[in-house]
């Protein structure tokens, strides 16, 4: 795979002014902002690829890029057939790298200020439904360590709404069974601690007696949820188990953030208030909880009748309360 497909590494064919651009990036992304190995890779990929193709074009520094040269790239994405949303987030990555550049002193004004990213569409992710979730829970083999593992991951997810690298990170002093919650730790390094059902309590506390020692390694990190070689278990096979899950279910495309979607509706459904929501999803916004709140008309209209002190008085032939 070439170094513009993986952005691993630009030093080979990128002048130096690009490699010190790129450095003080992932320098910025892991000093001030606190972002997650995972996520800084990603940004280096973004940037090793956009500088790999400004310097095939012969520009040697950051600020030889016009608005131009940044509008062709993303059109340029588009006729590859990239994805919308892939192409807003190199928009977004761009915006804020050069940015940080001029303020910085690396270039003297910002070319990317006038950017604007394309129209992504307003996407939500599939919620299960209640029986679905049953089904889906039901699928695991429990009966063998990998099968108990994977369950222990389904309840965990779907009980505290965590992503699914949060649930990978959890380590065994994480986890409070005893008082039903865990302390996880999300986004920014933001710590937070969240409750778990008694149901989930009771499939962990299997997992960790049965199945876990099983799994283990002489090695092994001091994490709850383990991979078959006793490491610690990866966001991408822990996004493999809840597919398979699903998959055995026969209930279609399922992932983990399906689970956090799903966790975060049934709540609200259930009347839980949008601050409660938040605070246990780990959102720093509460703009970003209200895109959980899409319920069905159907229910909107109940709440709205049973909640509203005049709710019923314009209904066509409900006499006023």
């Amino acid at each position: 795979m070439s170094d513009e497909a993986t952005g691993s590494n630009p030093a080979r064919t990128c002048s130096a002014a690009w490699v010190t651009a790129i450095e003080l990036l992932v320098e910025h992304l892991q000093l001030e902002r606190g972002r997650s190995p995972h996520t800084v890779a990603a940004y280096r990929r973004d940037a090793s690829a956009f500088a790999l193709r400004c310097q095939a074009r012969g520009l040697v520094h950051p600020g030889q890029v016009d608005l131009r040269v940044l509008r062709r790239y993303l059109a340029e994405l588009d006729a590859q057939g990239y994805a919308r949303t892939t192409i807003a987030r190199r928009s977004s990555s761009l915006r804020g790298w050069f940015a940080l550049l001029v303020r910085r002193g690396v270039i003297a004004s910002d070319p990317a200020a006038l950017l604007v990213a394309p129209r992504t569409g307003r996407h939500l992710p599939r919620v299960l439904r209640l029986d679905e979730v049953e089904r889906l829970l039901a699928a695991p083999d429990a009966t063998q360590p990998v099968g108990l593992r994977d369950l222990a991951l389904i309840e965990l997810l779907y009980a505290s709404g965590a992503r699914v690298a949060e649930a990978c990170r959890l380590d065994l002093a994480d986890l409070d069974l005893e008082q039903r919650q865990a302390h996880l730790t999300g986004k920014g390094e933001r710590a937070r601690i969240v409750p778990l059902g008694a149901p989930a309590c009771g499939v962990l506390e299997r997992y960790l007696d049965q199945a876990r020692p099983k799994l283990r390694a002489p090695d092994s990190p001091p994490a709850v949820l383990l991979g078959v070689r006793g490491g610690r278990l990866g966001t991408r096979d822990a996004r493999t188990a809840v597919e398979r899950a699903a998959g055995q279910a026969g209930i279609g495309r399922v992932t983990p953030h399906t689970l956090r979607h799903s966790a975060a509706t049934h709540l609200l459904e259930g009347g839980a208030d949008l601050r409660v929501v938040q605070e246990l999803l780990g959102h720093a916004s509460l703009v970003t909880t209200q895109r959980y709140t899409h319920l069905s008309r159907g229910r909107l209209i109940e709440v709205h009748a049973r909640a509203h002190p005049r709710a019923r008085r314009d209904r066509p032939g409900v006499p006023p309360g």
